[in-house]
């Protein structure tokens, strides 16, 4: 995070109480991108000590709405938050191991694709998940491939 970027200055700035859950959950979020909550709930109770899992939850919730993070939800994995708001982008899930990586819009303006049809809807976002395997769980496939031949 850069020095204008503390967390408690985003906090201040987004009208929320500078707390110490907010400020390391914030800051976690900012280290491990697209974690879920389990695993942020885990690294701010190793900077803090004792803080609920529940307390964690709130806070992301509280964050989220206030713009700070960005909470996306790939089919068949827990919510997972980014500190990466204010673009449009999207996300590449590996089908094997989960991991999850930004894709930033290949052609075009926000929200990089028109609907077909809107239905009457003033479109602002469009949400692209693309899947497949990452690098280190395509090495393993052909390694059993060729451990199998």
């Amino acid at each position: 995070m850069t020095p204008d970027l503390e967390p408690a200055a985003l906090l201040r700035g987004a009208g929320l109480r500078v707390t110490a859950p907010r400020v390391a959950v914030l800051s976690e979020v900012h280290d491990h991108p697209h974690a879920d909550a389990d695993t942020l709930a885990s690294a701010v109770r190793s900077r803090l000590g004792s803080v609920s899992t529940q307390a964690v939850y709130d806070v992301l919730r509280a964050l989220a709405d206030a713009g700070l993070v960005r909470r996306i939800e790939p089919a068949g994995s827990p919510a997972r938050y980014e500190a990466r708001v204010g673009d449009n982008h999207h996300h590449v899930v590996c089908r094997s191991c989960g991991a999850i990586g930004d894709v930033d819009c290949a052609v075009g303006e926000a929200p990089c694709l028109e609907a077909s049809d809107s239905h009457g809807f003033a479109v602002d976002e469009a949400e692209v998940t693309f899947w497949g395997l990452c690098p280190d769980c395509r090495t393993d496939r052909r390694t059993e491939v060729a451990a199998s031949a």
